[in-house]
């Protein structure tokens, strides 16, 4: 079993880079899966940690974990008084605007297995998202139907953490992220499978920063793109130096 890469670990939490394509905890739907971050951060150091927030399975980046129950209920309360700031690197189809605001309510998404005993009927709940692009490139290859493709970097800044939001958000706005299987471009999609086999989601939590549960200074918690992004990045002709501002 693979070893995760701390980015911040102290008596409290923990903070690692979780990769694409890894689950952070057991699931119905996923019954044939063995490695989960929680387990492997478990087994690497030892100690029993509590799942605090969630990222998808094909994204990357800042995931962090309580080192006992009392503060993971603290850590969890922050967020839901929005103190926690997430920060997101997405490449995505065309260009989109320098800068923006995406206020669509999301209804949630329900699992057949995972969320049998929920309302079947599920109204749709706040979520916003604040972006900025941070570059933008145009290739000579024909992709879909124009002659040439665009694409845009984007930094995203959700005020929720609904299910999918950022992904859902950019592709209603016919910007969707590069490999994305749920919501993004078929044609897109196989392109970049055809340049490189390790294509993933291009989504990336790149930092969070977070009131420290018993200090409350705020942890800058941050995590580099990894090959496998860094080399979507090059297929799409992006020039992109991390440098992180928030």
């Amino acid at each position: 079993m693979r070893e995760l890469d701390v980015l911040y670990q102290d008596d409290y939490l923990i903070a690692v880079n979780k990769p694409s394509g890894l689950l952070v905890h057991r699931s119905l739907i996923d019954k044939h899966e063995t490695e989960f971050a929680l387990q492997t951060v478990r087994d690497q150091i030892g100690q029993y940690v509590y799942p605090v927030h969630r990222l998808d399975r094909p994204t990357s980046g800042v995931l962090i974990m309580a080192l006992s129950s009392d503060i993971a209920r603290k850590i969890c309360l922050s967020i839901e008084q929005r103190l926690v700031k997430k920060q997101y690197l997405a490449l995505c189809r065309g260009y989109i605007p320098e800068k923006g605001e995406i206020d669509y309510p999301l209804v949630e998404q329900l699992d057949k297995l995972a969320d049998k005993d929920a309302s079947k009927t599920p109204e749709a709940k706040s979520a916003f998202t604040a972006y900025e692009r941070v570059a933008s490139s145009e290739i000579p290859v024909e992709i879909n139907r124009y002659p040439s493709s665009r694409f845009s970097l984007v930094r995203l800044y959700p005020r929720e953490g609904r299910k999918h939001q950022i992904r859902r958000h950019l592709a209603h706005l016919r910007h969707p992220i590069i490999y994305d299987v749920n919501y993004g471009d078929n044609k897109y999609n196989r392109y970049f499978k055809n340049q490189n086999s390790e294509a993933r989601l291009a989504l990336h939590a790149e930092r969070m920063i977070i009131p420290h549960p018993v200090t409350n200074a705020n942890l800058d918690i941050r995590c580099k793109l990894d090959i496998s992004y860094q080399q979507m990045l090059k297929t799409a002709h992006i020039n992109f130096s991390e440098e992180v501002t928030l």
